[in-house]
């Protein structure tokens, strides 16, 4: 004989995943009972954690200059003087 506590698991496993499609099914009867919509949340697809996603080794905001001189050349206190009359 199985103890019952051993098939506990094979019966939780699908009411867990039914979770989100009741909590969306009685949300939208509360919805209803006020006169207003519920609209479904768009949920993200699930992600495999053995094969991830493309990685972007792009790093934004790091300037391309190791030093940190700006690239039109200009000093920080220069100021431009060619006015045109």
């Amino acid at each position: 004989m199985v103890c019952l506590a051993c098939l506990l698991p094979l019966f939780l496993v699908p009411i867990v995943n039914l979770l989100p499609l009741l909590f969306d099914l009685i949300m939208a009867k509360v919805y209803g009972l006020f006169g207003w919509e519920y609209r479904k949340p768009e949920r993200a697809p699930a992600a495999c954690p053995y094969k991830p996603g493309a990685n972007n080794n792009s790093k934004v905001g790091v300037e391309s200059v190791p030093g940190g001189a700006p690239e039109h050349g200009l000093k920080p206190g220069a100021v431009e003087n060619s006015k045109c009359d």
